[in-house]
């Protein structure tokens, strides 16, 4: 039964840098019971999908905005409990009075003024922080865009849009009137004008194609449209260069299952191979700023801290997303695991928020684990570099015995890129951080490698 006082349902803040978010399906409809965080709805944004857990028990007993609606935060989305609203009935408009004799025709009206977009305390157009940084990394001027969203507000859609079709051209000036003849002279029979060419047919419009037997069509995800400009903006950013490397992970893998049984018996973790490869290149970042850092405009940033993010494939091919390890490099492997675990938990069952994925330094993605063997990744902006691991295969590999002899030995390898910002990250800089890299990792000792 509602309770007496509805409880309001609003769109979360979710993160900082979002303002806005698309309903994408309620698990709960009016008329159903709920408890309170239990999940009522699932919410999407340019980062993250999740889930949003209703602020009390009751009866839903409104539903305002519908599946697939996106609206800012703070928009009032349901109620539970108390009374549906009715909505109001508007008044009949009172009839106009008959006029005794024809009215004059009124004078033309003035236009209408164009309501300003609402300002700042700066005196500047208030513009989100994605649309501000979206306008920074491309030098735009957010108060020159035209905005379509409430009240004039430029959204991401509106400086997206501007960025790829560039300002408005300026019209070219007229040309000054010609000045008039003195005196007319006596004019001749003017020549028949010649007619002018039949205008030509403007060309059909490329209707969209229809659908064929066996295609199927969905609408884009907001994550999909985020993962899509995101990837679109980094390469356009980006210099991108892949450099690869081959890595003897022998030791590691007998570490590992040296490690196994304990962590799993004491921790309830397993150790994956990422977190070995994490935690060495931690290690080696130290040595090599540059690839963890950042241009910002015209000067380089570098960092004391990793804040890693790890690529976590959603169920199904629904979406990929980058929680981050914020401060990666005071874990050690243990902790380092237990991190990864949780973060690839939390992101399959929708847990986490938009600020779980941002602040990211450097990403390590890990399509290894289906067995490709290469790839060349795109770098996360604003990032400098993208590390890729692959499959781990046993090959033939050439060794030296205790003698000091070649020999030839089954091995396990492993291939591992480094995509990098060739802006920041020179060709030679970024073979060293690899050499680096397969030291650590073919010599692996202990707990750090």
């Amino acid at each position: 039964m509602a309770t007496e006082t509805a409880i309001d349902v609003v769109m979360p803040q979710m993160g900082v840098s979002v303002s806005e978010g698309t309903i994408t399906r309620w698990l709960k409809q009016e008329g159903e019971h709920v408890e309170a965080d239990e999940p009522l709805l699932e919410i999407s944004t340019d980062k993250v999908d999740t889930e949003v857990p209703s602020p009390g028990s009751g009866t839903v007993t409104e539903i305002l905005v519908r599946e697939g609606e996106t609206v800012d935060v703070g928009t009032l989305l349901a109620r539970i409990g108390g009374s549906a609203a009715a909505p109001a009935t508007p008044a009949a408009p009172e009839p106009e009075p008959v006029a005794a004799e024809p009215a004059p025709a009124p004078a033309p009206a003035a236009p209408e003024p164009v309501a300003a977009a609402p300002s700042s305390e700066n005196g500047k157009a208030f513009v989100s922080p994605v649309v501000a940084r979206i306008a920074s990394e491309h030098g735009v001027d957010p108060s020159a865009v035209q905005g379509t969203g409430r009240g004039g507000r430029v959204t991401k859609q509106d400086i997206l849009a501007y960025v790829e079709s560039g300002p408005p051209t300026p019209a070219a000036p007229a040309p000054p009137a010609p000045a008039a003849p003195a005196a007319p002279a006596p004019a001749a029979p003017a020549a028949p004008a010649a007619q002018p060419a039949p205008p030509k047919p403007a060309p059909a419009p490329v209707a969209a194609a229809e659908p064929v037997e066996g295609e199927t069509v969905e609408p884009m995800t907001a994550m999909r449209r985020g993962i899509a400009e995101h990837m679109r903006r980094s390469l356009d950013t980006s210099a991108h260069v892949t450099s690869a490397i081959e890595v003897d992970m022998s030791k590691v893998v007998a570490a590992r299952e040296q490690l196994k049984k304990e962590y799993q018996s004491a921790y309830g973790v397993n150790p994956p191979y990422l977190a070995f490869i994490g935690r060495a290149t931690i290690d080696t970042l130290r040595d090599f700023p540059y690839v963890n850092g950042e241009l910002r405009g015209e000067s380089i940033v570098t960092r004391n801290f990793v804040n890693l993010g790890i690529a976590v494939e959603l169920a199904d091919g629904k979406g990929l997303i980058v929680p981050v390890i914020r401060n990666a490099e005071t874990m050690n492997l243990l902790g380092l695991a237990k991190a990864i675990a949780d973060i690839a938990r939390r992101a399959r069952e929708k847990q986490l928020l938009p600020d779980d994925v941002v602040g990211g330094t450097f990403t390590i993605t890990n399509p290894g684990g289906y067995g490709t063997f290469h790839g060349t990744p795109v770098i996360s902006q604003p990032q400098a570099g993208i590390l890729g691991t692959y499959a781990l295969v046993k090959r033939p590999w050439v060794v030296q015995d205790e003698l000091g002899d070649d020999v030839i030995a089954i091995r396990s390898i492993m291939n591992i890129t480094l995509t990098y910002d060739h802006r920041l990250v020179d060709g030679a800089y970024a073979g060293r951080f690899l050499r680096d890299l397969r030291a650590r990792l073919e010599g692996w000792e202990g707990d750090g490698g």
